[in-house]
């Protein structure tokens, strides 16, 4: 698992995996509210996949989708982070640097989502010197809209696609596209 890799801000801690956030981790991933704007709930073992693609991404660009929990507590509460897109099968926009997050529910409305993506933000343009970050969702994901929008983010209604996870008839399948660029984070 990622090691030695840490993000603090007001409230929270960004960190590396560690083996006790599989339990957490799974269970947040097979949560139905959760996962509701994705093609599926992810077993145990899809979720510890997850964690390991993360990983990779974290060995090849030094980012990946972070485990966040409280610092007054040291409760998990779900991932933010970086990933880095090279394949335009998947992603018309691709090459590109993407900003996700997932929180478990008893998170959500807390501005945990925003606070951790604006410190995940600085360090992709500051540290790793990315250009652009991009994130994307359903088009009726309209909750992550509002987080895209509070971290700054602008919208690319040319970049809007139809994702390859779904049948394009699936009410999931449009996809609305959101950026921000270094030079706008300055």
């Amino acid at each position: 698992m990622c090691s030695d890799f840490l993000l603090e801000t007001d409230r929270l801690i960004l960190r590396s995996w560690k083996d006790e956030d599989i339990d957490a981790f799974a269970g947040l991933c097979a949560d139905p509210v959760v996962m509701r704007y994705f093609p599926e709930t992810l077993s145990r073992e899809k979720a510890k996949r997850l964690i390991s693609m993360g990983q990779e991404c974290f060995d090849e660009y030094g980012v990946f989708y972070a485990p966040v929990e409280l610092k007054e507590t040291g409760e998990f509460i779900g991932f933010v982070g970086l990933d880095v897109h090279s394949e335009a099968a998947l992603l018309p926009f691709a090459p590109c640097v993407d900003i996700g997050w997932r929180l478990k529910q008893s998170a959500w409305g807390k501005g945990y989502a925003s606070e951790a993506a604006r410190a995940w933000i600085r360090f992709g343009f500051e540290t790793k010197c990315f250009n652009e970050i991009v994130s994307f969702t359903p088009l009726v994901n309209v909750p992550s809209q509002k987080v895209m929008e509070r971290i700054g983010m602008r919208r690319d209604p040319e970049g809007d696609f139809v994702h390859s996870y779904f049948e394009p008839d699936h009410d999931l399948a449009l996809h609305c596209l959101y950026r921000i660029s270094r030079k706008e984070l300055s």
